[in-house]
């Protein structure tokens, strides 16, 4: 899918996802994507060797997982993964995120779980 072009809500765009820890490009400008995704549950633990992640939480709540402990963003939030960083992203309830970065990150060696196009498992 082509990203939109005009004026786009990333929230509203974010919650019409149905898949889980998917990454949609909204927009490119200068080299960088704009990026929505939903997540629940919890991705695999993965690093990005080639660039940084940047999460912006638009709604809910996410703890990003580190080696050294936990970072817990609520809305409003802002935290970058320096690249190389091992993280696991992972959610009690859905939560809506926007990044910001070089190419799309949601696959599987950038940690998406194979449940993600279904619901997450029972805990």
């Amino acid at each position: 899918m082509a990203p939109m072009t005009g004026k786009v809500t990333p929230l509203a765009e974010a919650a019409g996802l149905a898949e889980y820890w998917s990454q949609k490009i909204l927009a490119e400008a200068n080299g960088q994507l704009f990026k929505v995704a939903k997540g629940v549950g919890s991705t695999n633990w993965h690093k990005h060797d080639d660039q940084d992640e940047a999460f912006y939480v638009l709604q809910g709540r996410l703890t990003i997982d580190l080696r050294d402990g936990p970072v817990v963003l609520d809305a409003g939030d802002f935290y970058v993964v320096p690249r190389g960083v091992e993280h696991r992203p992972k959610a009690e309830e859905d939560v809506l995120l926007f990044f910001v970065g070089t190419s799309v990150t949601s696959t599987k060696d950038g940690g998406k779980p194979d449940w993600s196009a279904k619901a997450p498992p029972a805990s």
